[in-house]
């Protein structure tokens, strides 16, 4: 009997733990505000900063089949330890998993070792290759049934090896979709670049595929092996 109860402790004990993990992931603030800002724009069920629209819109020229999907990307200058973050708004879960709304979350500086720089400022195709990289979580996230996302959201939190295979999903879905070599120019741009801080650089290869296992993936992409081949 008091093994039962064990149990259930057990049990409780890790639903709450899954349920608090996914609040803390998924809790952004919900961009409807965004839309009546004058420094916004609307586009395809989507809420643009000017400041950054012509990136995003080519971004999002990649993903034809997320025109109807609702995403909202937002200014936020407490996205913390990285420049852009996407998650699925919590509130739109109630309406199931084909009808949730999404945020990317952007930092409006872009951080360097002495100084930091307006985002808009960071160079055209590293933007794309950046908002190419989000789009591509967005995509992962709509395959994903809301028990999944909850349990995602709690193993992006608690797990460096569950992170990893998260940014990995992406960037394959952004290569797939085209956007190889934008990932291949923002990478080479975070690695190689002596204004970034070594310890946003030392977690970008500890925990994201290198630009060369992403050129890998785009010649994979190109020649694909047949099985059938000799």
């Amino acid at each position: 009997m008091l093994k039962k109860y064990w149990l259930i402790i057990v049990a409780v004990v890790v639903l709450v733990a899954a349920f608090v993990g996914g609040l803390v992931y998924f809790s952004s603030k919900p961009a409807a505000i965004a839309g009546m800002n004058p420094l916004n724009v609307l586009y395809q069920h989507k809420t643009i900063p000017v400041v950054v629209e012509k990136e995003i819109k080519t971004a999002l020229s990649f993903y034809p089949e997320l025109i109807e999907t609702p995403i909202d990307f937002v200014l936020d200058p407490h996205t913390s330890k990285s420049i852009m973050l996407s998650q699925p708004v919590i509130s739109s879960f109630l309406r199931g998993q084909h009808n949730r709304t999404y945020v990317v979350k952007i930092n409006p500086r872009f951080a360097t070792t002495h100084n930091s720089i307006p985002i808009q400022n960071v160079p055209h195709d590293i933007l794309i290759g950046w908002f190419g990289h989000e789009l591509g979580h967005i995509k992962d996230y709509t395959t994903r049934s809301n028990t999944n996302m909850a349990l995602f959201g709690l193993k992006y939190v608690c797990s460096d090896k569950f992170l990893m295979q998260a940014e990995q999903n992406a960037d394959t879905y952004a290569v797939n979709h085209g956007l190889g070599d934008y990932i291949i120019k923002t990478k080479n741009f975070i690695l190689n670049n002596s204004d970034i801080p070594p310890e946003y650089k030392a977690r970008i290869r500890r925990l994201y595929p290198s630009p060369q296992q992403i050129v890998d993936l785009v010649e994979k992409m190109k020649h694909p092996a047949h099985e059938h081949d000799h």
